[in-house]
């Protein structure tokens, strides 16, 4: 089991949004590079660090802009996949400045989609990697309120195909905010928001450019999903990564920031042609 990386890519700066709850949220961001925005989305137990290796190979290409909530956090109306869906977009319009590449991973790949379905216009493609909406076998349907580390360690090292890749970091942190009570049914609630919220009869309107990056040993979004998110996004092409689970940024950095490079610039290309 690895243990977590020093931060090297620029410093996270607190972020004032307000979201359906009405309460002031602190999003933390932190923002590489130039060029094209490029905004990443982590998934429930997810962190702006665990882009930090595809950042720093993508930073040189586009503007980089990492988007941390504190979701575990978050309260009333504001913890659902709804409210953080409308906490990205007020981020998105209020403070990027043009529209952005989002990818997400996970609950983050599902807010992705979300936003480029309610905000078109701050959307110009997207990237889903181990993304919900359609397909999920999530491990928080039987989530502890006062977990033991070995149950978590056994849960999150599903994530991954390779588990040497999983952080002790991640693994103490995930002990110590499950154990507290508000936390563990916030991740228990924004699941089932997010399960309740099956994009199936409208994925179809997402025009924009997706690429989807996807692990073939996937057991919390299978192959299946991606399929599927394959069949009914009209503009879409998929990668497929082999021996790699639900985190292929994690498992696989290089060849993420290589279809990520390749995406944007075929992007790129189109804008100038057109």
């Amino acid at each position: 089991m690895r243990t977590a990386p020093p931060s090297t890519n620029g410093q996270s700066t607190a972020v004032r949004l307000i979201g359906p709850a009405e309460t002031p949220v602190q999003a933390g961001v932190v923002e590489t590079g130039s060029g094209r925005p490029i905004v990443f989305l982590h998934g429930l137990v997810g962190l702006n660090e665990h882009w930090e290796a595809v950042v720093r190979l993508i930073q040189g290409h586009a503007r980089c802009v990492r988007l941390e909530l504190p979701l575990l956090d978050l309260r009333g109306r504001d913890c659902s996949i709804e409210g953080v869906t409308e906490l990205t977009i007020r981020y998105l319009a209020e403070h990027l400045g043009e529209p952005a590449v989002l990818v997400g991973n996970s609950f983050g790949g599902h807010v992705a989609l979300r936003v480029a379905l309610e905000r078109p216009d701050l959307v110009d493609g997207l990237v889903l990697t181990g993304s919900s909406g359609l397909i999920e076998k999530s491990m928080v349907r039987e989530v502890q309120i006062r977990p033991s580390r070995e149950w978590l360690a056994k849960k999150i090292g599903e994530l991954f195909f390779d588990r040497s890749v999983m952080r002790e970091a991640d693994l103490d942190r995930a002990y110590r905010e499950l154990s507290q009570r508000s936390r563990a049914r916030a991740m228990v609630r924004l699941s089932r928001t997010a399960r309740r919220n099956h994009l199936g009869d409208r994925i179809s309107e997402i025009v924009v450019p997706a690429l989807l990056v996807w692990g073939r040993d996937d057991v919390v979004t299978p192959p299946a999903a991606a399929d599927e998110f394959l069949r009914l996004l009209p503009n879409a092409k998929i990668v497929w990564f082999e021996r790699c689970g639900h985190v292929p940024m994690m498992e696989h950095p290089e060849a993420f920031a290589d279809s990520v490079i390749s995406f944007v610039a075929e992007l790129d290309g189109a804008r100038t042609t057109g």
